[in-house]
């Protein structure tokens, strides 16, 4: 049984449907050998990383840069799992305001230092909330686990 972790900030009803939608994608009834789990930043650590065979991040846009619950994340987790999860693929989406730019290249900047795999297009949910955030997150979880369970990443 593969292992994908969702680490999401989710300070919203919005934001905490838009996690719900990627955890629904990816525990689709089509997806048999993908276990998934969404915890917020603050409750993943080290351990819940090493556990994962891929990971989707989901982070809110805070002043051109991705949320300080998702910076305490890779705080307490980076060099605790720097060696042993080289390459473990990973996906991304951010619910921006504005243009999600800042935000993703914060986040492409520790996640390079890690040496994590980008396998799909980061999802910039841009603008004022539209419910049609909600199918492409879902759409995001399912491809996730979709490749994981195909041993494609």
């Amino acid at each position: 049984m593969k292992q994908l972790l969702i680490v999401a900030h989710v300070p919203s009803k919005n934001t905490q449907a838009l996690c719900d939608a990627v955890a629904r994608g990816a525990s689709h009834a089509d997806i048999y050998n993908v276990q998934v789990r969404a915890l917020t930043p603050f409750e993943a650590g080290p351990d819940d990383v090493r556990a994962a065979d891929a990971i989707i991040l989901g982070t809110t846009e805070n002043l051109g840069h991705m949320s300080g619950a998702l910076k305490d994340f890779f705080d307490r987790t980076y060099y605790a799992v720097l060696e042993e999860k080289q390459g473990l693929a990973y996906a991304l989406y951010i619910r921006a305001g504005h243009d999600g730019t800042g935000t993703r290249r914060s986040i492409e900047t520790i996640v390079t230092g890690l040496r994590w795999r980008e396998v799909q297009p980061p999802l910039i949910c841009r603008g004022d909330y539209s419910s049609d955030f909600v199918p492409q997150c879902e759409e995001l979880g399912l491809a996730m686990a979709a490749g994981l369970e195909a041993g494609i990443f």
